[in-house]
């Protein structure tokens, strides 16, 4: 259970992500005190989209070959109509995705973000939300949809838009103070009260 202060946070963007999904989440983990790396496909600088045109620039501290989950305490992904589609079909940002969804460890996303999640099969029977253009998918991909600030189920963290962005960022430090093991021994308890007969 790291102590925010001493945790280190992984934000996965590309070209296209919303703005303030990426600079909110980064400015309120750096002030609790972790150490926030920006990731992407390339190096450089990726360029950001503010409501309906292109925004600012964020340079990147790290490329998708040069980070992996056991390096980190828990990843971010901002949404935007571009950059999680890009990065759904990017096979090396979505097995960076799936190793912190293995090892338990906090997935955040927000937006059109959980299009990513909905790729790797990981919001089947979990309580999700999303930007409201997306429900559907969330619901055909086995997601139980629900309309909400923010919404935690087993490690995975969803907010809908950018003014859900106080409440995300405050469950990111949060989930990740809480630790790992305690969400899967929730995911386990969970698995076996779902196989004893008679316990709902």
């Amino acid at each position: 259970m790291p102590e925010i202060s001493q945790a280190k946070v992984l934000i996965l963007a590309t070209h296209g992500f919303e703005q303030d999904e990426l600079l909110v989440p980064q400015r309120k983990l750096k002030e609790a005190g972790a150490q926030v790396d920006v990731v992407a496909p390339e190096k450089g600088q990726i360029r950001g989209w503010k409501l309906k045109d292109w925004g600012e620039s964020v340079t990147v501290d790290k490329t998708l070959d040069q980070v992996k989950a056991d390096d980190y305490d828990a990843i971010v992904l901002p949404g935007g109509q571009i950059n999680p589609d890009l990065l759904r079909v990017n096979e090396q940002a979505l097995q960076l995705i799936r190793s912190f969804l293995d090892s338990g460890k906090v997935v955040a996303a927000v937006c059109h973000a959980p299009w990513l999640l909905v790729q790797l099969d990981a919001v089947r029977d979990r309580q999700v939300t999303s930007y409201h253009s997306i429900k559907t998918d969330v619901i055909n991909a086995g997601g139980k949809w629900v309309d909400r600030e923010v919404v935690t189920d087993r490690g995975i963290i969803t907010s809908r838009n950018p003014d859900d962005l106080d409440a995300f960022s405050a469950k990111i430090i949060e989930e990740i103070e809480e630790g790992s093991h305690a969400r899967q021994r929730q995911g386990a308890r969970a698995t076996q009260n779902e196989q004893r007969p008679g316990v709902h």
